[in-house]
């Protein structure tokens, strides 16, 4: 199987909108290439991220804000555990098996607020102001905003396409991307730490939001799964993003399209880019470049149009889009702390 690859924005020509909606049902993902996102202003972004991840890791910590459940500044390593998902693994043939991942991810985020806010909201912890690390205080927004802005106004031209292609009403996805908690979140992974083969730097998990983007690193080990269960690995090409799929564009299919899993992880071509940078003196930081679009915190989840069969609304009740992911996170937090305690050493028995 391979993915879709089409123009979004402007250029997209006639049968786009079918080419998305056929893309997202049957793998969850599709290749787009949009005029507006250049590599240049890619390459500018992660010039960026790599001097701030080189940092050294107390400096990092002053942009963290835990009591926002790390939804904007920095997110430390260690921090993400990707939820067990028994069924799909045990359903994956050994060619397609994910990578076994015992803990949490050794990689650092960091999340960057994208577009307007409501000025008024129920999930205010979502829609909290931007941290702006000092060291980058000149350049941070202004490069952030720049090529995450563009990144999510590719996302906003996949989603006009997939409202022609579904049949729904326009506006079903574009009206409910305003004014949401859209955030732009590179990974950063240290490559000089943590580059052995088959380091797991993100464990196999879903996303919880509408649509992910992605722009190309400069090192590969991004790896998708297919509605079909294929495991494929994926190297943006140069000038191309990679869409994928989330929970909330699941919600709002009444699971027609489903939330795409992923990995990321240090394989041989890993490794030998990061030769290729070492020889070169170049910074061994794996930079994911990846934004997050959501839907408005206050709209409503819900199967749309053609899906909203009575089977759907019963898999997927309706439910503010700031509860989903409010009930994410919270469990994400829960199983971190369960994680922690049965990781800590026992006192028993003396």
């Amino acid at each position: 199987a391979t993915l879709s690859s089409l123009q979004a924005g402007a250029g997209a020509g006639a049968g786009a909108g079918a080419a998305v909606a056929r893309g997202l049902r049957e793998h969850g993902a599709l290749l787009v290439r949009d005029p507006r996102c250049s590599a240049a202003d890619n390459g500018a972004f992660l010039d960026l991220l790599e001097q701030y991840w080189a940092q050294p890791a107390e400096a990092k910590l002053e942009d963290e804000r835990p009591g926002l459940l790390h939804q904007v500044g920095v997110l430390p390593a260690g921090m993400e555990l990707p939820r067990p998902c028994r069924a799909a693994l045990a359903a994956q043939a050994p060619s397609d098996r994910a990578a076994e991942s015992s803990g949490p991810d050794p990689k650092w985020r960091f999340h960057w607020r994208l577009g307007e806010r409501p000025a008024r909201t129920r999930f205010p912890a979502l829609n909290a102001a931007p941290v702006v690390p000092r060291a980058f205080a000149e350049k941070w927004a202004p490069t952030l905003d720049g090529w995450g802005g563009k990144m999510l106004d590719a996302v906003a031209a996949v989603a006009e396409l997939a409202e022609e292609g579904f049949g729904l009403e326009r506006g079903t996805f574009t009206g409910r991307l305003a004014q949401a908690p859209h955030l732009l979140a590179p990974t950063g992974s240290d490559l000089g730490e943590h580059g052995e083969r088959g380091t797991v730097f993100a464990g196999y998990h879903y996303d919880l939001n509408f649509l992910t983007i992605h722009g190309r690193s400069r090192f590969p080990g991004l790896n998708i799964w297919l509605r079909d269960g294929t495991k494929v690995p994926v190297e943006v090409p140069e000038g191309c993003l990679l869409v994928q799929a989330g929970k909330q564009m699941e919600w709002m299919t009444g699971g027609q399209v489903l939330a795409g899993f992923h990995e990321v992880v240090c394989s041989e071509a890993t490794l030998a880019a990061a030769a290729t940078a070492r020889a070169a003196g170049k910074p061994l930081w794996r930079v994911s470049s990846t934004v997050f679009s959501h839907l408005a915190s206050d709209s409503v989840l819900e199967p749309q149009g053609p899906f909203a069969s009575d089977r759907a609304r019963e898999q997927y009740p309706a439910l503010a889009t700031g509860e989903q992911v409010r009930r994410e996170l919270e469990d994400r937090k829960a199983r971190r702390a369960e994680y922690l305690c049965s990781a800590a050493p026992s006192n028993a028995g003396g």
